[in-house]
Parts: C-alpha cells; sequence; structure tokens
C-alpha cells in the first residue's frame, strides 16, 4: 500500500486515533483514484497544484460541502508534508492553497431546563439498559466527554476513592476527569446489573450492551438522541452537544476558561473558545439586565 509508511507515522508518531487514520487513507484513496482517472497516473509524488485544483472542482461539482473538501485537502497536504519531511518530494503542491470559505455552525447546546428534564424527569427504567443509558447522560453532560472516548473507557479507569475517571483523549493523551455523586450513585447501580451479565465478551469494558459485548457510537449516539428528542425541540441531538451544554453551561457559571480547556482535553485555548459564545450571550443579557445605563 503506498499510503502505509504515512499512515503508520499517523498512527505511530502523531498518535492519531485509527477513525482519524482511516478517513485520511479514505481521501487519498480518492485522490489518487482521481488522478489515475484524469492522468493516467498513479504518482501522487508528481502531481502539480492545477492537478490539484481539478479535483477539487469535480468535488464541488459532486455536490460535496466545502467543509468536507478543506477536510480532504487538509489530508493531501498533511501527506504531502510527510513527502517533504522524508525528501521524498522537493516542494509542497499545496503550499500556497487556501482553503474554501465555510459558513460557521452556531451549535445550540441544550438548555440547563432541558437536561434537568431528561436527567429528572423522563423515566428510566430501573435494569440493565435503562441504569447504563441514564449513566452515559450523566457522564456527557458531567465531564464533558467525547463519545469516542466513553465508547473506549475501561472498568479500570474508574477511581471510587477519589472520585475521578480517567480518560484516554486525542492522540493519547490522558486527563482525569471528576465525578460527583449523583454520577457515583449512578455508576454503582449499572456496575451491579452489568455484574449479572452473562457471557461477558469484553470484560475489561466499562460500557456494554445487553449482549455483552462493548457498546458502539451509533448506539451511543441513539440513546442521546431518543432520550433527547423527549425534552428537547432543537434539531442536533448528540453526545456532542451535550459535550457542548457542559462546557457553555461551565462558563456561564464563571468557570475559568483554562480549566474549561483541561476537562475537555483540548491541546489549545482557542479549541475552547468555540464553546464561548453562548457565554457572551448570556452575559450580554446580565449585562443589559442589570447595568444602570442599559434602562435608559
Amino acid at each position: 500500500m503506498p499510503f502505509k509508511p504515512f499512515l503508520d507515522y499517523l498512527l505511530l508518531e502523531k498518535k492519531y486515533s485509527k477513525l482519524t487514520i482511516t478517513a485520511y487513507k479514505k481521501d487519498l484513496n480518492e485522490f489518487s483514484d482521481f488522478i489515475m482517472l484524469e492522468y493516467d497516473t498513479n504518482s501522487i509524488e508528481a502531481i502539480i497544484y492545477p492537478q490539484i485544483r481539478n479535483w477539487i472542482v469535480s468535488l464541488v461539482e459532486k455536490g460535496i460541502s466545502n467543509r468536507s473538501i478543506n477536510r480532504k485537502i487538509s489530508a493531501l497536504n498533511s501527506y504531502y508534508k510527510f513527502l517533504l519531511k522524508t525528501e521524498s518530494i522537493q516542494a509542497n503542491p499545496l503550499v500556497k492553497h487556501k482553503a474554501l470559505k465555510t459558513s460557521k455552525k452556531i451549535q445550540v447546546p441544550f438548555s440547563e431546563t432541558e437536561i434537568k428534564t431528561v436527567l429528572d424527569e423522563l423515566y428510566f427504567e430501573d435494569s440493565f439498559e435503562g441504569v447504563r443509558d441514564k449513566l452515559i447522560i450523566e457522564l456527557f453532560y458531567s465531564t464533558g466527554i467525547r463519545r469516542i472516548e466513553l465508547v473506549e473507557l475501561k472498568l479500570k479507569d474508574v477511581d471510587f476513592s477519589n472520585q475521578t475517571l480517567k480518560v484516554l483523549g486525542k492522540r493519547n493523551k490522558e486527563r482525569l476527569v471528576p465525578l460527583i455523586n449523583s454520577v457515583l450513585h449512578t455508576l454503582k447501580s449499572y456496575l451491579k446489573y452489568r455484574s449479572e451479565l452473562e457471557n461477558v465478551a469484553n470484560p475489561e469494558v466499562l460500557f456494554l450492551t445487553q449482549k455483552g459485548v462493548k457498546i458502539y457510537e451509533t448506539l451511543v449516539y441513539r440513546i442521546i438522541n431518543e432520550y433527547f428528542s423527549l425534552a428537547s425541540s432543537k434539531v442536533k441531538k448528540s453526545p456532542h452537544i451535550l459535550r457542548h451544554s457542559f462546557a457553555t453551561h461551565l462558563l456561564n457559571q464563571g468557570a475559568d476558561l483554562n480549566a474549561v480547556k483541561e476537562l475537555l482535553g483540548h491541546s489549545s485555548l482557542a479549541a475552547t473558545q468555540v464553546y464561548t459564545h453562548n457565554s457572551i450571550a448570556e452575559l450580554k443579557k446580565v449585562y443589559l439586565n442589570t447595568h444602570p445605563r442599559s434602562k435608559k
């Protein structure tokens, strides 16, 4: 496979997740197929920018979003940077490329009332799946954990004595997040039901299905979507919106941006600042309602 050294580099040195590497591989293979079809070559190393621009045009004509096209070009750019690093090429044909313009998506978090409705008013069965589903929702909202991070949690990551959870984030970066009492209570109930499962195929994994196998991402998404559909009219109801809500509500309550950054597992403040627009909206509301001059 022509991209294997590059993909190995992403996995072993850059510590990218397998999910990200699979996406890179798919994008590179797509470009490879395009240049073979259009230019009768499989040598990406010899490609020049006008040929890449033709690929971009073909993607636009297929109705691919600018955001997705930028992601594909980013994967290709990373590959060319790797080829430069390994001295396989003399120049990166994408060095002067400018990303396509994209509209900024404002993701609306759940309100505190909507989350309270789900956790305090909706009915969760007193069963393995009912308690598991409630725990998943509580964990997302109380820790800001990512969906893939939740899926990959192990039993050994839970520390009841210190009331913490060890999370393996992007690029294998570990972080400890605190667990509040209500989550610990639900966690103990879940572990009791979990211990009663028969034929557990993945005994080291924290979250399992009723059949005893490791939970999967689409099931986690479905759980969040189903419960929040009963309490919220928002268009998007996903684990990421719960993560977004976690960050926004903390910031609204005056939490330090750096502290929220650490809890989310972000490598830079810039990544955390995308969650602040709602906090600014909240600040404006407070300001306009309380500042003496605003009422004149």
